[in-house]
């Protein structure tokens, strides 16, 4: 089976992860950091997470799963370590149209998650079709090396210089700024000579004012 792509824009999106476990935990650190409008289904919860439902930030529903849990939510999430559990929250998934994730559980999945290298707004994803999470964690990892910090501040002012040029209306082509994304940028950067790296970049865009 094949996966498309996508990243998802999840802000004020009411998501349900139903667990309350170390992996359910990473589901929720992850939602919140997108800035979804989460509930989560479980007894118990981590000492991570509880601290959140405390504050108001995630709302937790304290009782097993039961059917009907995932009205309203437009993305969802079976974290329990009980394929029976996450088997049924699937299928009232698929019956109400709601995407589910099922952590491990392929066969239990409409879509499943890449392992993700972070570098400020940056962000590379790698999976194998869910055909080997380790692999795709390995590969991430050899990324690590590639994609050092500076790429964060590469991101952050190819975003402000674009900002800018959207401002007055300039509009350069997308084989301009390929061009213009060259390593020397992040040698600057890295140097500490930001206004420098930001002048030559929009002197490689056509924009010098």
């Amino acid at each position: 089976m094949g996966y498309y792509p996508v990243f998802l824009e999840l802000t004020d999106r009411p998501c349900c992860v139903v667990g309350g476990g170390l992996v359910a935990a990473r589901k929720v650190e992850a939602l919140l950091a997108a800035g979804a409008r989460l509930t989560v289904v479980s007894p118990t919860l981590t000492p991570g997470l509880r601290p959140l439902a405390d504050a108001g930030q995630i709302r937790h529903v304290a009782r097993e799963y039961r059917d009907g849990d995932l009205a309203g939510q437009q993305l969802a999430f079976a974290a329990t370590d009980d394929g029976a559990v996450n088997g049924v929250v699937a299928r009232e998934a698929r019956e109400r149209g709601i995407w589910l994730n099922a952590a491990d559980d392929p066969a239990h999945s409409s879509f499943i998650l890449p392992s993700v290298l972070r570098r400020g707004a940056l962000q590379v994803a790698v999976a194998t079709g869910g055909t080997s999470p380790a692999l795709s964690r390995a590969i991430r990892e050899e990324l690590e090396d590639y994609f050092t910090e500076d790429y964060a501040a590469l991101a952050e002012l190819a975003a402000e210089v674009r900002r800018e040029l959207a401002e007055s209306l300039a509009r350069p082509a997308a084989t301009a700024w390929a061009r213009a994304l060259k390593p020397d940028l992040r040698g600057l950067l890295a140097a500490g000579r930001r206004a420098e790296a930001k002048a030559r970049l929009r002197a490689r865009l056509g924009v010098t004012a």
